[in-house]
């Protein structure tokens, strides 16, 4: 009996050994684990049994956005420049509808981000009694905007489900993922696991005889091209071998970076112009890595690309969803493309005249572009010798970054570039935010005015953070895309574009926030340097009705020329 006793003692002892704690706090210490420094969302009752513990421990840094879809937002760029998971916190119903469109533009991006949103009480759950907060199918809203969707409604379905879900975020495809957890159950007591687990991400390993069959094709042919989209990040080094064996290289919008534009095989992202269409006209072999040749890249799909056509995709349901290929390579991009190169040393048989005539097409697409700057080629040079080398590039959707943002001012690196690639506008601000937290040079962003608007409440998240960023705003009173699509198609008719634009500077003086108007061009580069040189978070506005307009009028995506 005493020997029972004693270990009925030991037994009673280990048990006061385990640390007991809640679900919310075990979702902060998951999060720190796994290297997050940063999250982002709007506190809420339905969230605050997680961000209470977030900000007891302080190992991660919070940002109160001031809406949902500006959290979403932050979180989607600050995981683009680093690579890592993005986390946002919203509340439940309404409010993780609110972030919605953000959610799509990151599943667009295949931005790997993870939404902890709310739910009411378990005793409420899918009883459709209109309870406060309640969405009766937001878990269909949630699987619709995200890669997948998961819920947790007791605390031994924690650990297993955040790892689920972060790794499905990260895993190839990347994507947001959604995780929804009532209130009551996200204060339950829980036990904190003696030992977190780490994530490991799954990337599909080609087949070597996939990858000898398209050296094969690169082996005969003596014209071919490389497109490398936002799948192809990571296999920088192999892009960069290609490109010095004498294969030019295009990239998508989302693929730049991945090879330096500036090298002699580059041509950059030039992808709707007749110069590209003449080049791949006399190639005979196109390799696409990575990308999902995208309607406005391609002349809504009516581009020629060249013949046989090899595409290398992670994602298995890529195979012929625009152009059907030859050759359809299921697997990572860099592993793929690190086979071409250990295969082809000394083994291809480029044409030498390749290289010149991609100079010259990559100078008359230049210089067509420069053309249609007028006095604003003046302010991208002055933006371009200022650009910090690792800052990240940030584009809202207007008509700056339509013309030169997106395909003229380089880029540092491959995680560099962050743009909103669904096409919705009034991104670009919180994404500036998130992009400069995880930047080590901060980060430059480039918004019109109408999109600004839309998101004027981040301006005082960028305000009381004071991130490393300078916001260029290109203010032309107005949606000027929109004006310009309707001279062209509407008879000129302006109904609805002419929109009221407020006072920025006053804004942000209400804010406590640095901001300076330019009215002229040659005025841009000095009130950047002072925006820069002050460190923080500044406005420089450009008054683009006192400067005019560009001599030709962006009017939406590139049309092929019949």
């Amino acid at each position: 009996m005493q020997n029972l006793a004693a270990v009925m003692d030991d037994n009673a002892g280990a048990e006061q050994a385990v640390e007991q704690s809640t679900v919310g706090d075990v979702i902060v210490r998951l999060l720190e684990h796994w290297g997050i420094s940063h999250a982002f969302g709007v506190i809420s009752i339905h969230n605050m049994p997680i961000l209470d513990p977030l900000g007891e421990r302080g190992n991660i840094r919070f940002i109160p956005a001031r809406g949902e879809a500006g959290g979403l937002n932050m979180a989607d760029a600050h995981a683009r420049v680093t690579g890592n998971l993005g986390v946002a916190f919203t509340s439940t119903g309404t409010a993780a509808g609110n972030a919605a469109g953000a959610m799509v533009e990151a599943l667009t991006a295949g931005s790997p981000v993870m939404h902890i949103t709310g739910q009411v009480k378990l005793e409420h759950l899918d009883r459709n009694r209109a309870y406060i907060h309640e969405a009766p199918a937001q878990m269909d809203m949630l699987r619709a905007v995200s890669k997948a969707a998961y819920r947790i409604t007791s605390p031994d379905q924690l650990v297993a489900t955040m790892v689920e879900a972060a790794e499905n975020a990260l895993s190839a495809p990347t994507g947001p993922v959604s995780i929804e957890i009532p209130w009551d159950v996200q204060g339950m007591a829980m036990a904190v696991p003696a030992e977190l687990p780490a994530l490991q991400p799954r990337r599909p390993a080609p087949l070597e005889a996939d990858i000898d069959a398209l050296f094969e094709r690169l082996a005969k042919a003596r014209r071919p091209f490389l497109m490398l989209g936002g799948g192809a990040r990571g296999a920088e080094e192999e892009a960069r071998a290609l490109a010095d064996l004498g294969i030019p290289v295009v990239t998508t919008t989302q693929g730049r970076g991945i090879l330096s534009e500036l090298h002699p095989m580059s041509l950059g992202a030039f992808n709707c112009t007749p110069q590209i269409q003449a080049l791949y006209d006399s190639a005979d072999l196109m390799i696409v890595a990575g990308s999902r040749l995208r309607g406005n890249e391609t002349w809504t799909y009516k581009l020629r690309l060249p013949r046989p056509l090899a595409v290398i995709d992670v994602d298995a349901t890529a195979d012929g969803r625009t152009y059907e290929n030859d050759q359809f390579l299921h697997g990572d991009v860099k592993a793929v493309l690190a086979g071409l190169v250990a295969r082809a040393q000394g083994r291809l048989d480029i044409d030498t005249a390749l290289a010149s005539e991609i100079a010259v097409a990559r100078d008359e697409m230049q210089a067509a572009l420069r053309k249609g700057l007028g006095a604003y080629d003046a302010l991208v040079d002055a933006l371009q010798a200022r650009m910090p080398a690792d800052a990240a590039w940030v584009r809202d959707v207007t008509v700056s970054n339509s013309t030169w943002g997106n395909r003229y001012l380089r880029v540092g690196h491959s995680r560099a570039g962050v743009h909103a690639v669904g096409g919705g506008i009034g991104q670009g601000l919180p994404m500036g935010i998130g992009a400069a937290l995880g930047s080590q040079d901060g980060a430059v962003v480039l918004s019109g005015d109408g999109g600004l608007n839309l998101c004027l409440g981040e301006l005082a998240t960028m305000a009381e953070e004071q991130p490393n960023m300078v916001l260029v705003l290109m203010n032309d009173a107005g949606y000027g895309v929109i004006r310009n699509i309707q001279d062209v198609d509407y008879g000129g008719r302006k109904h609805f574009s002419n929109i009221l634009v407020p006072d920025f500077g006053g804004i942000a003086a209400s804010l406590g926030l640095r901001h300076e108007k330019v009215t002229s061009v040659e005025d841009f580069g000095a009130a950047f340097d002072r925006a820069k040189l002050a460190g923080g978070a500044a406005i420089v506005e450009v008054d683009m009705v006192a400067i005019g307009p560009y001599p030709v009028r962006f009017a939406g995506p590139p049309k092929l020329e019949k």
